[in-house]
């Protein structure tokens, strides 16, 4: 992935597109084939480096894998045997690069294992809080030191051993941490129970319960039984949505635009971005057509017209937390007022996703008011192209990339922009095919 992403304003967004499968579900679905009792074929991997930092450190704890089609270094169709939940203890550290996803969730499985590991990344990964996973986990028995620069933060080093099950009330809405607490549940003798403030990415559950491990979900109490076995199974990766996002809103801000997605994840977790654009005055169909491991997926249309600012509210948030910078970017070609705030999250992201967006939004030329928990825009100003830093912040770039394509005149160049690769590793790609149409 090159350093530099350059565009020009295009006039319409036409044509068809599908996205690289889920970053969300991949990352599970290397976990959970990986402790599975057989082999499971895995089709459509996400070939990013968050994704396959967490396959490699699969790999490391004693999970045979084999790459079908793809790479090595970006796998696509792959076949995971399964270590029947028999990890052993890894000779070297375990690289998560930039992904608090794979650090997270690998840390609810490390906590339960009768050898020491560590975690390390990159270090924007380094300076992310690792305190909301380490306290539940604590609880359950594991011990955790951290030895980052920042107090609370990796390189996580993990003694496990025999866990106890307990009850968790999160103190806030966070997948990673559920699904940490979850994954360790698996291994404790009774029932663990995870209580969330709001509803947030069910993936886990759903893939735990495709790969026969019973979750019960109850309104925002969601429980696992420890003891059980995953079961193998193979697995389809829907498109992904927050990868999607970038698109939709690009074909839903411009007037006589016609955009298809095919084959992407519907989970009705994760497409609170499409209630908002619709809010917004966007035309957008979905179909769902397919259902595997629990996870709907089909296709999206969308139809390019003005829209109309709108507010987050405060429960949609957890469901749209990717997708704040694009939404952002919608909002300063909207006419009328975006509010959003109640997104403090965003501030311990791959960068401050507030500093970060609202920076560049300004440095186009938008009206934009910043504060602590997120940023009102005043839409209606022309957006005019610029040079921008991504920070190397994924998202950031990507969103960039679109605002430059949706700008009034001139040309827009991110830098920074190698970072893309953690997430979509063909988004250039499908730049260049979408700018060609």
């Amino acid at each position: 992935m090159s350093e530099i992403i350059k565009v020009s304003p295009l006039k319409k967004i036409s044509g068809e597109l599908a996205v690289p499968g889920d970053k969300s579900i991949s990352h599970r679905a290397a976990i959970l084939a990986g402790l599975s009792d057989g082999t499971c074929f895995v089709e459509n991997f996400l070939p990013s480096e968050d994704c396959v930092n967490t396959l490699r450190a699969m790999g490391q704890l004693s999970v045979r894998y084999e790459v079908e089609k793809g790479t090595e270094d970006h796998p696509i169709d792959l076949t995971i045997h399964g270590c029947s939940g028999e990890l052993r203890a890894p000779s070297a550290e375990l690289d998560c690069g930039n992904s608090g996803t794979g650090m997270r969730l690998l840390a609810g499985v490390l906590a339960a294992q009768k050898f020491d590991s560590v975690l390390v990344g990159d270090a924007s990964l380094s300076s992310r809080p690792m305190d909301r996973i380490i306290k539940p986990l604590a609880e359950m028995g594991a011990q955790f030191e951290t030895k980052g620069i920042k107090s609370g933060c990796a390189p996580l080093h993990i003694t496990g051993g025999k866990l106890k099950s307990i009850t968790y009330e999160m103190p806030m809405a966070s997948a990673q941490v559920k699904s940490a607490i979850l994954l360790a549940g698996m291994f404790a003798p009774d029932k663990t129970t995870v209580i969330q403030p709001a509803i947030n990415r069910d993936h886990t559950e759903r893939l735990l319960n495709s790969f026969g491990v019973r979750v019960k979900t109850e309104g925002n109490h969601i429980s696992i039984y420890g003891g059980q076995k995953v079961r193998s199974r193979d697995l389809v990766v829907p498109g992904d949505i927050s990868s999607a996002a970038f698109w939709i809103v690009a074909a839903a801000c411009v007037p006589g635009s016609r955009l298809l997605i095919k084959n992407v994840g519907l989970n009705p977790t994760r497409t609170a971005l499409l209630n908002v654009l619709i809010r917004m005055g966007a035309l957008i169909k979905d179909h769902v057509q397919h259902e595997d491991g629990g996870e709907p997926r089909g296709n999206i249309e969308i139809i390019g017209r003005q829209l109309k600012g709108t507010e987050i509210k405060p429960g949609e948030v957890p469901n749209l937390i990717d997708e704040v910078p694009i939404l952002a970017v919608a909002g300063a070609l909207a006419e009328g007022k975006m509010v959003i705030r109640n997104a403090a999250e965003l501030r311990v992201k791959e960068t401050d996703r507030i500093d970060t967006t609202t920076e560049n939004l300004r440095l186009m030329g938008a009206d934009v008011e910043e504060f602590e928990d997120g940023m009102v825009i005043t839409g209606g100003q022309t957006l005019k192209g610029t040079v921008l830093d991504s920070h190397g912040d994924h998202r950031i770039a990507m969103a960039f990339a679109i605002a430059g394509l949706l700008a009034g005149d001139g040309n827009t160049t991110i830098k920074n922009a190698a970072c893309v690769a953690t997430s979509y590793p063909t988004f250039s790609q499908h730049l260049k095919e979408i700018c060609n149409r």
